[in-house]
């Protein structure tokens, strides 16, 4: 067995040489890993798998994997370390990824490690904290170089040369003024390419706009899409440089995001964790059953209200999943697409009533030409003209409530500040 884990995955490699105990391979193999794939494969091992694979992590690789884990996992990881582990894990993280560390750690342990920090650090720090998660200012990185705009490339060369740390992640040089407001930006291409001797206002970017750093995640990820760049400044209500976001925090955003709203769709949380207890897995959906059945008892009202006609007419009870399959897929549709649109930002107020008069055209004409169809199978099938006539009808009103719903109920969900894709 662990002669195949040489050819397989390294999670299934991971799993052969557990069962094997073979513990030096083991640890060779969670070493070479890099912090995500390492979290990705932690999180797919059971609970008592779990904290063996964590005892053969690298101490200095601890903290970098416990960031890229997800909340309930690192929860239940850091629950069994010691608090000077604790420490020593977030000792030279990045400040960003700090941040979304020390907020689920106990206020001890985060007052220890805030104050191994050095001062400039610490204001760096808090200046993240005090944002939302998932907002520009959580998600922005507060180290950045920045230079005034009356500087030469020069002098921006040897004043970065005099920097004993850099970001990690320096890919431009931001210009401000002496109220540190933004300006503009200087490429590294331009910083190297031009002159010695060339002032910084020469070359730099007064085009590139920043992000306001109350802006959420969402929009953040929208005007991602619409800049030629892997950076973007961040800015408070005065306009002052507070941080950057990069390219990398967008695609991980853009990841929770888009599990935020896959799982809480049918009543899940994207940090649920899989292998979590059978016991707190039922807790969590009991309540999206619940609620569903509420929704299902009302549907069964109706139903139950005409019941005089459908024992009479005994064709209507065959009929009536024809009709409810077609008006639920053409109401997803519609929904679908104005979800899809306002994560985007392409619905507004401006062209709001025109997709709503397109989408109940889009309905009658669907409506009427499925009805004409349901129609005459149904007078084919059971030889009933007047049973056809219903369901006919039945279907042609039904897409049409469905398109309008579609549309309606998105933009009432909004208007009340729910989200559309999860409620």
């Amino acid at each position: 067995m662990v002669e195949h884990a040489r050819d397989s995955s390294p999670r299934e490699a991971l799993r052969a040489l557990l069962a094997a105990d073979a513990e030096p391979r083991l640890r060779r193999l969670v070493h070479a890993l890099s912090p995500r794939e390492a979290a990705i494969l932690i999180e797919s091992l059971p609970p008592g798998r779990r904290e063996l694979a964590w005892e053969l992590v690298d101490e200095e690789d601890e903290g970098e994997i416990l960031v890229e884990l997800n909340d309930e996992v690192r929860a239940q990881i850091m629950e069994g370390m010691e608090s000077a582990a604790l420490v020593d894990a977030a000792e030279g993280l990045p400040l960003d990824d700090l941040a979304d560390l020390v907020a689920d750690l106990p206020r001890d342990i985060t007052e220890r490690i805030i104050r191994s920090l050095d001062k400039d650090e610490r204001e760096l720090l808090q200046s993240v904290l005090v944002f939302p998660p998932d907002s520009a200012g959580g998600l922005m990185a507060p180290e950045v170089v920045s230079v005034r705009p009356d500087m030469t490339l020069e002098g921006v060369l040897a004043y970065l040369r005099s920097h004993p740390e850099l970001p990690e992640d320096l890919y431009c040089v931001y210009v401000v003024d002496r109220r540190r407001r933004y300006r503009g930006v200087l490429q590294v291409r331009d910083l190297l390419g031009g002159a010695a001797d060339a002032r910084v206002s020469r070359f730099m970017d007064t085009e590139a706009r920043p992000i306001h750093c109350d802006t959420s995640a969402s929009d953040v990820i929208r005007q991602f899409q619409n800049i030629d760049s892997s950076v973007a400044a961040v800015v408070d209500d005065e306009g002052r440089l507070v941080g950057q976001i990069t390219a990398d925090d967008v695609v991980d955003a853009l990841q929770e995001q888009t599990d935020h709203e896959i799982l809480g769709s049918v009543g899940l949380d994207e940090d649920d964790d899989m292998f979590a207890p059978v016991a707190v897995s039922t807790g969590r959906r009991t309540l999206w059953l619940g609620l569903n059945l509420v929704t299902a008892l009302v549907a069964a009202g109706v139903v139950a209200w005409f019941k005089p006609a459908v024992e009479r007419v005994a064709l209507l009870a065959v009929l009536l999943p024809v009709v409810a399959s077609m008006g639920g897929i053409a109401g997803s549709q519609t929904l679908t697409l104005m979800v899809r649109g306002l994560s985007q930002g392409r619905i507004q107020n401006s062209n709001v009533r025109w997709l709503l008069w397109k989408e109940i055209a889009v309905g009658l004409l669907n409506g009427l030409g499925w009805a004409l169809v349901v129609a005459v199978v149904t007078l084919g099938v059971f030889s009933n003209l007047e049973v056809a006539l219903i369901a006919g009808a039945a279907i042609a009103i039904n897409l049409l409530a469905a398109a309008a719903s579609g549309v309606l109920v998105p933009l009432i969900l909004r208007r009340i500040n729910i989200d559309p894709a999860l409620a």
